[in-house]
């Protein structure tokens, strides 16, 4: 008999699919999921069929925008996100990484100007193989992208 993996249904909200093992815990804190007071299903090192292991999000009552959706793309650049409505996917989508992100993160470079002037933070998004790499556009430093998945 094959075994199959059954996690509830939402009726309204977002699903947030093949998202990399290890990053789902990353992703609520960032987006601050859990303080929004919705129920939240979470699956952390699910087997999949694309990825050995992989993590998902359901949140209700929550949709992600586009902004959203490529911020997460840093943290997933091959995740899906399905909109719920009446319990029936209305829209799939794929993340894709910005080329740019500004006002999210803090410049970890605490000798950056970003840091004593009244400015949001800017950084570049680049790929390096398979990584994501962020530069800040005010100190010009280039950072790994699990540097800021940490910071909160």
């Amino acid at each position: 008999m094959k075994k199959k993996l059954q996690v509830e249904a939402i009726a309204h909200g977002t699903v947030i699919d093949h998202v990399p093992a290890g990053q789902g815990i990353k992703i609520l804190k960032f987006f601050q999921l859990s303080a929004a007071q919705e129920r939240i299903t979470v699956g952390l090192n699910l087997p999949s069929g694309e990825q050995q292991q992989k993590d998902l999000i359901k949140v209700e009552n929550t949709v992600f925008d586009e902004n959203q959706a490529n911020q997460l793309a840093l943290f997933a650049p091959n995740a899906t996100i399905n909109v719920i409505e009446d319990f029936e996917v209305v829209r799939k989508f794929h993340v894709s990484t910005p080329e740019q992100v500004k006002a999210v993160f803090a410049c970890p470079n605490s000798n950056c100007i970003s840091h004593n002037e009244p400015i949001d933070s800017n950084f570049y998004v680049r790929h390096q193989q398979q990584d994501i790499k962020l530069k800040c556009h005010y100190c010009e430093k280039t950072f790994d992208r699990s540097l800021f998945s940490e910071l909160d």
